[in-house]
């Protein structure tokens, strides 16, 4: 079940402030760092966040998360220096706050506009999601620790969810290292063991 619907936008706008700080002083090998994400570069994780979220604000909702988007995202934004992507999440960001702010707890309840099967709270909590492992991804790139914090809670929320409706059974972590790692193995970025959950991309 997701988490209640004015924590989640609260959290995901306060993830993409992360994001864009994190971004905007990455150096130039930083920015070419190959990361976990196979064949995507430091650079490609962010344009893909930063795509994903303008697209979702200006409502080019259409085939969002499918590969073919998400490379578009990707090739847009080629080239563009880790300043430019960060004043795009930035404004990306401020638009975001604006749409939240209309919704009430009923819209949160409802089913957002564009497909997504599940509800507008589910939607803005998988978006927190994104935004808090990509900027996981970008550290592990870089050499930098882990930051634990409530984007954390939100990411184990949203795929224990997914390896739920695959059948996986087991317990859902609460200590933080745990709960990082169950996020890694339910995303194939790295290898889990008896009882791990599945890796929700696999199907």
């Amino acid at each position: 079940m997701a988490l209640a619907g004015n924590f989640v936008a609260a959290g995901l706008l306060e993830e993409l402030d992360r994001f864009a700080e994190l971004v905007q002083d990455l150096n130039e090998d930083e920015w070419a760092s190959p990361t976990r994400c196979v064949g995507w570069t430091v650079a490609d994780v962010a344009a893909h966040l930063i795509g994903t979220m303008t697209d979702v604000v200006e409502g080019r909702l259409d085939g969002l998360g499918t590969p073919e988007v998400t490379q578009r995202e990707v090739d847009e934004r080629r080239g563009r220096s880790p300043k430019e992507l960060a004043d795009e999440c930035f404004e990306a960001r401020t638009l975001a706050g604006q749409l939240l702010a209309a919704f009430d707890d009923a819209a949160y309840a409802a089913p957002p506009p564009g497909g997504y099967d599940g509800t507008l709270a589910e939607a803005v909590e998988a978006l927190w999601y994104d935004a808090y492992l990509h900027a996981d991804d970008i550290r592990a790139a870089i050499g930098r620790p882990t930051e634990i914090g409530p984007g954390l809670a939100a990411s184990t929320s949203h795929v224990a969810g997914f390896a739920r409706a695959q059948g996986w059974d087991g317990e859902i972590p609460t200590d933080d290292a745990a709960a990082h790692e169950f996020v890694l193995v339910a995303t194939g970025r790295s290898t889990g063991g008896d009882g791990s959950p599945p890796n929700i991309y696999a199907v």
